[in-house]
Formats: structure tokens, sequence, C-alpha cells
């Protein structure tokens, strides 16, 4: 296995990180205090042609794999821009992927160019509050009506619908108590978010607050048939495809949160003294650094295994799961450690750690928590009964 970037990739990871560079720490701690969305930064990327890495060239985008699309939100994170980076584009970089493999031509040309100019907005709209993770248990229900559907219900953790045009919504046009499999009956729509019928209410959170994460209520949404993603009751397979290529890229958000943290402890380890030498000389706090850089580049390995199987069309749930697992927690305990680094200074908003430590957490529970990655692996690679 050859482990080298192509020089592709390299040169993906160089003009990112310089991009990147342009959006410093004071930018990012602004917007997150303010919860005010990154439009500046939003706007750069688009522009750059970013957004549309892995979107076909027919449609405007680069038509490049999942392998390409990780470096990208590594970088983006790993530039001190964190979660509010990442999330801010997550959705533009990947999230179209049932649209792009189910999407009519119709729909693909009327929506994708939009996603790649940078000119489309969409969040996506699947969890709700009495599902959670069990995605089969929603209720919200699209109803039939000539040629339109007509959708109550309600969503919430629903990341950027305040700056979103659009939504891919998933919704039931059959009940669960009326499908023989329960995953049956759900459809997938990509349509209008439309303010007369949805009504968007913020959530208060620990952190993440550039990019804001919302409640959806929904009230006689009327959706024309063409917004209909694929065939009716058939988007929960639609929905399959995309999430082993969403773990992998959460992980690579993850991977790059825990890379700068690393990068700042260190540096306030050389820089800081206290009795006449810096800390960074002392064991109990080297030691822990260098455990994480090990994990962090253990964790690296697993994500790229994972990306390089994805783009050759090999299974890769094993490593795609267990990349979201490692990439998480190294994540997350780089960030901590970069915290305990900077003691009391690392508890202050001035060295930013504690941006990443809040940032990381959200890592170790979003899309799926660890315990669902190890349920997964427990019952579909080591053939243990199911528990859930």
């Amino acid at each position: 296995m050859d482990f080298e970037l192509s020089d592709d990739q390299a040169t993906i990871r160089a003009a990112v990180a310089e991009l990147a560079a342009k959006f410093d720490d004071k930018y990012w701690m602004d917007r997150d205090e303010a919860h005010e969305f990154p439009t500046e930064f939003y706007d750069t990327f688009a522009k750059a042609g970013w957004l549309g890495l892995v979107i076909p060239p027919e449609y405007g985008g680069h038509g490049l794999g999942i392998t390409e699309a990780s470096l990208l939100l590594e970088g983006v994170s790993a530039s001190g821009g964190g979660m509010n980076a990442a999330s801010s584009i997550h959705m533009s970089i990947f999230g179209m992927h049932p649209v792009i493999v189910h999407g009519s031509e119709e729909l693909k040309r009327r929506t994708l160019p939009r996603i790649v100019s940078g000119d489309l907005h969409v969040c996506f709209g699947v969890t709700e509050p009495g599902a959670g993770l069990d995605t089969t248990r929603i209720t919200t229900f699209a109803r039939r009506d000539g040629d339109h559907y007509v959708v109550n219900g309600r969503k919430v953790w629903i990341s950027k619908a305040l700056e979103s045009e659009k939504i891919l919504l998933l919704t039931r046009t059959t009940k669960i108590e009326d499908v023989k499999k329960k995953t049956d009956g759900m459809t997938l729509f990509m349509t209008d978010l439309d303010r007369a019928h949805i009504d968007i209410r913020p959530i208060k959170k620990m952190g993440r607050n550039a990019v804001s994460s919302n409640e959806l209520f929904i009230d006689d949404l009327r959706i024309p048939v063409a917004d209909r993603v694929g065939e009716e009751g058939k988007g929960f397979t639609y929905l399959l495809d995309g999430l082993n290529p969403e773990r992998m890229l959460v992980a690579s958000e993850a991977l790059g949160l825990g890379r700068v943290a690393l990068d700042r402890a260190v540096r306030y380890g050389n820089e800081r003294e206290v009795f006449g030498r810096p800390i960074g000389m002392n064991q109990g706090l080297q030691f822990p650094l260098a455990d994480s850089l090990a994990h962090l580049d253990a964790a690296e390995l697993v994500l790229r295994k994972a990306t390089w199987l994805y783009d050759r069309g090999l299974p890769c749930g094993r490593e795609a799961n267990t990349a979201k697992y490692l990439c998480a927690d190294a994540g997350f305990t780089a960030a901590d450690r970069a915290l305990q680094t900077h003691g009391g200074m690392g508890y202050s908003e001035e060295y930013h750690v504690s941006r990443y430590f809040r940032e990381a957490r959200l890592l170790r529970i979003a899309p799926l928590s660890q315990e669902m990655v190890l349920n997964y692996l427990g019952s579909h690679v080591l053939g243990l009964p199911r528990s859930y």
C-alpha cells in the first residue's frame, strides 16, 4: 500500500491550508461569541471552487473522491476553524450525495450548480425529538395531494437552517405500522425551506455557535412532486449510501481539531516558563502530548484506509466506523490535554484551546455516538447479538 498522497492531493492539502490561514483564531472566536455565520469564510471557499469538490463536472464540480474531501475538511478544521469552519461547508461538500446519485436530472441541474457556486445553502432534515438515532421511528409525514405532498412534523438539531434556502428532508409517506419492513415507507425531498410553513428555533448549545443548530416545526408545507429525490418510499436506502462517507468526513474534522490543539499545546509548552525552564520539559506534560501524537497518527491511518476503500468501490463499513471512533477520541483527548497544558489560561478564552475542547467534545456524540459505533462493530463485524 502506498501511503504517499498523490500530487493532486498534496496540492489540495497545501492550497486549503493557505486559504484557511487567512481566517485566524480571533475571527473564529468572534463568530462563535456573536453566534454569527462565517459568511466571509464560506464565500472565500466557494469562490475558490472548493464547494464543488465531489460534485460531478457536468454540474460544475470537480468530481473528486472522498479522500480529497477528507483532506479538505481536515485542513479547514486544523487551521483553527474547527467545527465552526467545517460545519459551514460540510453539507455543501458531501451532503448532496443522495441527490447526485438518486435525484432526477431536472432536480440536479437546478440545485447542484448553485451548490458549487456557493449561492445555495442547504440543511439536512432527518433527526426528530422522538426518534433520535432510530431513524425508522420518525413521524414527520408527507401526504400526497395531486402533484404535491403536504408535510407536517418536527425536526431537531438541524444545522444551518437559519442560513438555508432549501432542506434535504426525510419524511414518512407510509406509517411504520403499515410497512412490512420498518425501513420502508420513508421518502426524501430536496425542497424550499418555506418560512411561512416552517418555524425555525435556534437551540442554545455548548459550542460551535457560529453555525446554528435548530428545531423545525413544519405545518402544512407543500412540496412539489418534482422535489422528491428518487422513488417514494425508498428515502432511507438513499441515506444509507452516504453513511460511510459521512463518518469519514466527520473523522477528518476530528483529526484536524486534534492536530491544531496539539500544535497549540506544543507551542505553549515551549514558550511558557515556570521554575526557570519551559513547562514542556516536564514529562508530566510532555508524555501526554506525545501519546496524543501517536494516537492521532494511528487514527489517521485508519481514516486513509477507509477513504481509499470507498473511492475504489470496496466495502468499508468497518473502517469508516473505526475511523470515526478513533479520530473522535484522539481529537478530543488532544484538545483536553492541550487545555490541561495551558493550565488556568486554557480555561480562559485567550489561547482558544477551550473552544477546541468544546467543539471536539461534539464529535464523540455526532453524527452518531461512540457507543453506536461500538454497537455496529460488535454486531456487524464481530457477529455478536444485536443489542438494540
